[in-house]
């Protein structure tokens, strides 16, 4: 068992929920008519369904992780808030495949301005990260020692692993229009252009590792048999210098990024309510019966170049045994360190130079959205990942989330969200979000807030949205409000 004080952890939950004194991921608000700005990261034409001229998001964050490999006790967010124990950790035991993913995102002064009520258009900043790894299947305890006793509880198991992530800032545009409004449906279509920046890449890759295991009287001895492997880092890495200022570091380190780009397409189809207008009714132009919405979101990626320590080694010496490579990885302190210790028990190991990329997590999303009685409505969002393996060449970034189905009653100013989701590893997800004029806050699993061994799956949003009084809003079209033959005009 390990351990951390939880000060540092406690104090780092507290200051993100006192800041509430997607959309990828802001599960509550998707589908919904008052989602705004937020919701062109889910569909670029969602922001020409919502009864407001502007809204501009003044900041919103969202986190999001989930992993079988490592769990805590002792710490739950609310627990993160005031810490008065030790936060505990441990990996898991058993023999499993093992996996950890997360994603992040920060929408920095995003604003949606309609143009009438046809055509719209949205822009901002955001900063948006990825990552994930996976292995085979390996078995471990905690009761480890060596790595004798590793390849003693793994004996004839194939090593392999990958992990990728990815972290940029993005510029976006996106312009949505209505392509098709009868009597009985209406469709609209958007989409974001995005110019990015790649801010940090990093990925490994470990291939068909294996020992040989022989006997030497009373001892069982692994020497390494065969394996490939491949691990890298962005170039701007290198720039960062302990003997300089922050401020020069931040310089270099943003200043030798590299440039790319990505697009989204969107679209919703409304079937209209067949309501009958009524003079002195409510504007009914954005209801509808049903909302169907399909996005083809990220397709494109970062591109960066290798850092001086990556490496692609493979060849393994096959007399290296398991008390050297006790010896050899021990107490290492920087990756040039890493790399000499992995010269001296492999026969080919090579610097990798150029560029590299990493895709965005591209994704297909179907988004159906059904409006109840006395404000509630039923959301259902399905997102398909595009990207591959990660065990080849081309490198891929996932979204988390497979499935959330959202139970909502909202208004303009208040409302209350209940996202129940299924992630892309099968785990089930109960959350609650809470929205109050600008303010939305959200937590993807319930079990963060009051159980001290969950964090490890789950995560919170946050967004901060201004949207004008109502003194502000459209005015009605002459056609919208009283029929032609009315006897008032």
């Amino acid at each position: 068992m390990s351990h951390v004080k939880a000060g540092a952890v406690g104090l780092f939950t507290a200051l993100v929920f006192s800041l509430a004194a997607r959309s990828q991921d802001y599960h509550a608000i998707e589908g919904s008519p008052y989602a705004g700005g937020i919701g062109v990261a889910n569909n670029p034409a969602s922001i020409l369904m919502t009864p407001y001229p502007w809204d501009i998001t003044v900041f919103s964050m969202q986190e999001t992780n989930t992993t079988n490999a490592v769990s805590f006790s002792n710490f739950s967010y609310l627990s993160g808030l005031f810490p008065s124990d030790t936060i505990h950790y441990h990996f898991t035991n058993g023999d499993l495949k093992r996996f950890a993913a997360f994603n992040f995102n920060m929408h920095l002064l995003n604003v949606r301005l309609a143009l009438g009520r046809k055509q719209a258009i949205a822009f901002g900043a955001n900063i948006r990260g990825y990552g994930a790894v996976k292995t085979g299947n390996v078995n471990y305890n905690d009761t480890l020692k060596n790595m004798n006793q590793f390849f003693n509880i793994n004996d004839g198991t194939t090593y392999k692993a990958n992990f990728v992530s990815s972290t940029w800032a993005e510029i976006f545009m996106t312009y949505s229009r209505t392509i098709i409004d009868d009597e009985y449906s209406r469709l609209n279509a958007g989409i974001t252009l995005k110019g990015m920046r790649g801010i940090s890449g990093l990925y490994a890759q470990l291939e068909n590792g294996s020992v040989n295991r022989t006997i030497s009287g009373p001892l069982t001895i692994y020497d390494l048999a065969a394996g490939s492997g491949r691990y890298a880092y962005s170039e701007n890495y290198d720039y960062w210098h302990n003997n300089q200022s922050t401020t020069q570091n931040l310089k270099d380190f943003l200043g030798h990024t590299q440039g790319g780009a990505a697009v989204d397409f969107g679209a919703e189809y409304l079937i209209k309510t067949q309501a009958v207008p009524i003079y002195g009714d409510p504007d009914d132009y954005y209801d509808y019966e049903w909302k169907i919405g399909v996005s083809l979101l990220d397709i494109g990626a970062n591109n960066y170049r290798y850092g001086s320590q990556s490496r692609a080694v493979s060849d393994p010496k096959t007399n290296v045994s398991d008390s050297e490579l006790n010896e050899k990885f021990d107490h290492l302190k920087t990756l040039a360190g890493f790399n000499d210790s992995m010269a001296s028990i492999v026969n080919s190991i090579v610097p990798l130079a150029g560029s590299y990329k990493i895709w965005n997590p591209a994704r297909l999303v179907v988004n159906i959205d059904r409006p109840l009685p006395n404000n509630f409505a039923l959301n259902a969002d399905l997102t398909l990942n595009l990207g591959g393996s990660n065990n080849g060449q081309r490198l891929f970034t996932k979204e988390i989330t497979l499935l959330a189905v959202t139970p909502r009653w909202e208004t303009k100013s208040l409302g209350t969200y209940l996202p129940v989701q299924v992630t892309t590893e099968g785990r089930v997800w109960v959350g609650g979000a809470f929205k109050a004029g600008p303010l939305l806050l959200g937590i993807h699993n319930w079990a963060n807030l009051f159980s001290g061994s969950k964090t490890q799956n789950g995560g919170f949003y946050l967004a901060f949205v201004i949207k004008p009084g109502k003194g502000f809003s459209f005015k009605e079209a002459r056609k919208y409000t009283c029929p032609d033959n009315s006897p008032y005009f």
